[in-house]
C-alpha cells in the first residue's frame, strides 16, 4: 500500500509539474499572438496612411507642378514642337544591319 500511495504522489507531482508548464507556454503564446496582432493592425494602419499619401502624391495638378518647378518642363506647343516626318530616301540610304 505504501507502494502505490508513493507512485500515485509521484504521478500527481509530475501532472502538476506538467499542468504548470502547459499553462506557462499557453500565456507566452497568447503573449506572442497578441503582439502580433498589435503589429498586425500598426502595419495596417501604415499601409492605409501610404496608400492616402500615394494618392495625393499622384494627383495630376501635383504632378504638373513637380514637372514645371522642379524639373523644369513646359507644356508642348506647336511652336516648341519638332515633327519628323518619314521618307522613302531615307529608308533606301540606311545602313542594313545583319538578318
Amino acid at each position: 500500500m505504501t507502494r502505490l500511495n508513493l507512485l500515485l504522489l509521484v504521478a500527481l507531482l509530475a501532472s502538476c509539474v506538467f499542468l504548470v508548464r502547459v499553462s506557462h507556454d499557453a500565456r507566452r503564446l497568447f503573449a506572442e499572438l497578441d503582439k502580433a496582432q498589435t503589429e498586425e493592425r500598426q502595419l495596417e494602419s501604415d499601409f492605409e496612411r501610404l496608400k492616402a499619401e500615394k494618392q495625393s502624391q499622384a494627383t495630376p495638378s501635383r504632378v504638373e507642378t513637380v514637372a514645371r518647378n522642379q524639373l523644369g518642363m513646359r507644356t508642348a506647343t506647336p511652336a516648341v514642337t519638332n515633327y519628323v516626318t518619314y521618307s522613302r530616301s531615307a529608308d533606301r540610304t540606311a545602313p542594313e544591319g545583319p538578318r
